[in-house]
């Protein structure tokens, strides 16, 4: 495996792909993503156990997103099966898989205790859909506090594992050697990360901007916000089919496949 370097206007390209991919297969792509959510969201609702068992999962379903994007660029169409790609590949995978998934859980959940002692929770249960934002919550200092916390712990957490589930499924890279590798593919293009996060910012501006503008023509303010939340939802959709193109942009192509893994992994 080797690391690529790529230019900075990489970044608005794999939004781009992501779009243009997503319109190829948007049925697919579109109720894969909406199957993820509505998993994650199960899941998390479960007692006590719920948010650590989803965020376990989180990068094992991430991997199947990607898979169903890859297979949708070979002209495919990705069944519901496909997200299950991480589980399906060998207990050696599967074993570090769920390492992974152990290791992101808990740093998120340390993330958001430290959000938590700086506010005394308000931003994580609004985090977590706990309670419904306010403008009194909104403005406290605290709450705007623990929420920076998060965000500056967050973020280099998100990085480690950007590419480290594809790494660790489709290199045999260990959990940790593929965090490392993650986070230093990202760094070392910092600028096509940067243009690829503004162009994905640019997009949700542009897309609330038109569905308001829509709603005021129309002399009906309500239709912006129907239609808001399923623009928004198609919009993380197509942002995680291009993710897959930032994983397949930053590493020279996996090796090729066992014998075992060849109707799960077809050549890029």
């Amino acid at each position: 495996m080797k690391l690529k370097l790529v230019p900075a206007r990489t970044g608005a390209v794999w939004v781009k792909l992501g779009m243009q991919t997503f319109f190829k297969q948007p049925l697919a792509l579109a109720g894969l993503f909406f199957i993820f959510m509505a998993l994650m969201s199960v899941v998390t609702m479960l007692p006590i156990v719920g948010l650590p068992l989803a965020m376990t999962l989180l990068p094992a379903a991430t991997l199947g997103l990607m898979a169903a994007t890859r297979e949708a660029t070979q002209g495919k169409f990705p069944m519901p099966l496909i997200l299950f790609t991480a589980f399906r590949a060998g207990p050696a995978k599967v074993r570090a898989m769920l390492a992974l998934g152990a290791m992101y859980a808990a740093g998120f959940l340390l993330a958001m205790g430290a959000s938590y002692l700086v506010d005394g929770g308000g931003f994580a249960r609004l985090y977590l859909g706990g309670s419904a934002p306010t403008a009194e919550l909104l403005q406290s200092p605290d709450f705007q506090m623990a929420m920076w916390v998060f965000i500056g712990l967050h973020l280099p957490l998100s990085l480690m594992f950007w590419h480290a589930p594809a790494l660790v499924f489709w290199h045999d890279l260990p959990p940790l050697k593929s965090m490392f590798f993650s986070i230093v593919a990202c760094f070392r293009n910092f600028w096509a990360f940067t243009w690829f996060g503004f162009a994905w910012m640019g997009a949700i501006v542009v897309t609330i901007l038109a569905i308001s503008t829509l709603g005021t023509l129309a002399g009906n303010p309500a239709l912006s916000g129907m239609m808001l939340f399923p623009a928004l939802m198609l919009l993380a959709s197509m942002f995680f089919t291009s993710l897959y193109f930032t994983y397949r942009d930053c590493f020279e192509p996996e090796t090729p496949p066992g014998p075992d893994q060849t109707q799960l992994n077809p050549p890029a």
